[in-house]
């Protein structure tokens, strides 16, 4: 199989939700919106939404475990590589990899939900969840009280620019380096570094545990994958080609 992905608009992948895309600094880790998702409500349309500027220019909280501190992010240099310490599970039924993406990213913070309540939180149905603007809302509820730690990046075409891939490397680093995972909403198939295909064409929420040479590889907890203990390594190109068309959370 062609180790590109192969973008491949699925019929239910989406919220009606799309916002536009803004690329800001690391310091401020900017915000965007993220488009409708895998595991995400039949047949709705990614959707665009107005970016939330006033979040935007508001810089993350360093309070509490996993959170990071913004001032310390921007100053100090983040190591070449970092996996994050994280408890795993897979999701129990199809429809669940937005609860259990989001339940193992809240895990690398010290905090440990259910998938239950995950989706509960996230407005989880049959249909799956909207988007990443609601694993982002949930990820601050829990980490931060509802305030800004994390935020909502769009990649909002396929294929990513190499400006939008230089992006995601640059938030993997400045995320995971401050002791916080990545929620990623994904659609198509994509080829992993050990050469195994992972497919999810009608789309799919993995969380980001880890990077290597200076974010340029970034290791993926999929809640969906059954074979080895449920993580992998791909190229960050290739994964903003695979989230593109959506978002992601960091």
């Amino acid at each position: 199989m062609n180790p590109e992905p192969v973008r491949e608009q699925a019929n239910h992948a989406g919220g009606t939700r799309r916002l536009r895309l803004a690329v800001i600094s690391i310091a401020l880790l900017g915000a965007a919106a993220a488009a409708g998702s895998a595991c995400s409500r039949l047949g709705d349309p990614p959707a665009s939404a107005a970016a939330a500027g006033a979040a935007a220019a508001t810089p993350p909280p360093s309070a509490g475990p996993g959170m990071g501190d913004a001032a310390v992010q921007s100053t100090a240099p983040a190591p070449s590589t970092k996996v994050l310490a994280y408890q795993f599970q897979l999701q129990p039924n199809y429809y669940y990899c937005g609860p259990a993406a989001t339940r193992i990213a809240l895990t690398a913070a010290g905090h440990a939900i259910s998938q239950d309540q995950a989706a509960s939180m996230l407005g989880t149905t049959t249909n799956g969840t909207d988007s990443a603007l609601d694993t982002t809302r949930v990820l601050n509820s829990v980490l931060a009280e509802g305030r800004t730690v994390y935020r909502t990046r769009e990649i909002p075409a396929y294929p990513a620019t190499a400006a939008q891939a230089a992006q995601l490397q640059a938030d993997v680093v400045g995320t995971i380096g401050s002791g916080r995972a990545i929620v990623a909403n994904i659609a198509g198939h994509l080829t992993d570094a050990a050469g195994v295909v992972h497919a999810y064409e009608g789309g799919h929420y993995l969380t980001l545990v880890g990077y290597q040479d200076d974010g340029k590889a970034v290791k993926i907890a999929d809640p969906a994958d059954r074979s080895g203990n449920g993580s992998y390594w791909v190229s960050t190109p290739k994964l903003a080609d695979w989230i593109s068309e959506h978002g992601y959370s960091y």
